[in-house]
């Protein structure tokens, strides 16, 4: 009987993948993005409990820390030869990066709604899309610039309410981490230029969970059982959006991809109403359907592009 769901199992996945590859490149990137997106939600509920009952530098240690653990079993099969990196250096540094950008996310990250926290992180693609043009050469066309323009007008529809409050401060500091975590994606996209996503996702867990050592020992406190199976359970969260989301700039143009990270805050809103009892504002709806209108717009122009580049014999 096991042998035989294993069977179907393994069927199914074949043929989903074949499906899947029929698909434009640029929605095989959409697809990615969205599910890291759905993930990265639920890893945000999880992380933003940890961070009320225990220190937010010891919340991101041990968060990266478990995934390292997650994804042993996966190096210990392959063979660790197998997720040596070409470029080290470039690991740490994008690490390095990383972790900065954490350490502001997580100082917030107690004091923010879900929705708002979400909002403020759909800055990062307009920092991303204009890097990538920058830096890694990406032609950025003009349907691209006015999607995530109106999709970044919905988010300030939804964050100027909550500027003037007195979580103010922590808006700005959640603000703070966006370009930070831009540069971060960029680092990502250049490495998977010649690096699996699975060396990659590895080598964040490693390098993160390096760099974050020191402030976790300074403000360390024991965790319960119940808060290690939170972290156990954020581990395998983080490593699948991490690999969704790496998938998502291996097989597409960051630009086009990062327009469907604006869903994320209907993913985010409908946790926080659920777990926290948060209650979305009328403007974060608001906002939320502006955003809903450019990222479904977006996806129709890049699956039409794409159609027209490849056409059928």
């Amino acid at each position: 009987m096991i042998q035989f769901f294993k069977r179907r199992l393994h069927l199914a996945h074949r043929r989903t993948h074949r499906a899947a590859g029929k698909l434009p490149v640029a929605l095989q990137g959409m697809l990615w993005m969205v599910l890291g997106g759905m993930m990265f939600s639920m890893l945000n509920v999880v992380s933003r409990k940890m961070t009320l009952e225990l220190d937010a530098f010891e919340t991101q240690f041990l968060r990266y820390l478990c995934g390292l653990f997650v994804l042993l079993p996966v190096v210990l099969r392959a063979g660790a030869a197998t997720f040596w990196p070409r470029d080290i250096k470039g690991q740490f540094w994008r690490g390095a990066v990383h972790t900065a950008g954490l350490m502001l996310w997580f100082i917030a990250l107690p004091h923010i709604p879900m929705a708002d926290m979400t909002a403020i992180s759909f800055t990062g693609p307009i920092f991303i899309m204009i890097g990538a043009a920058w830096f890694l050469g990406e032609r950025m066309h003009r349907d691209r610039w006015l999607a995530a323009l109106f999709g970044f007008a919905g988010v300030v529809v939804v964050l100027l309410p909550h500027l003037s409050s007195d979580g103010g401060v922590y808006h700005l500091i959640m603000l703070s981490s966006a370009p930070v975590f831009a540069a971060s994606f960029l680092i990502t996209k250049a490495l998977t230029r010649y690096e699996s996503p699975g060396v990659i996702v590895l080598w964040q867990a490693i390098t993160v969970a390096i760099f974050s050592l020191p402030m976790a020992v300074l403000h360390w406190q024991n965790p319960s059982a119940w808060q290690w199976a939170n972290f156990l359970a954020a581990g395998v969260l983080g490593t699948v959006a991490h690999y969704c989301m790496t998938r998502a700039l291996h097989v597409a143009d960051i630009s086009a991809t990062q327009s469907m990270r604006f869903l994320d805050l209907l993913w985010s809103s409908l946790m926080g109403w659920w777990v926290f009892t948060e209650v979305p504002s009328e403007t974060t709806w608001i906002g939320a359907s502006v955003i809903l209108l450019s990222t479904v717009w977006i996806a129709r122009r890049e699956g039409q592009r794409k159609a027209v580049a490849v056409p059928e014999p």
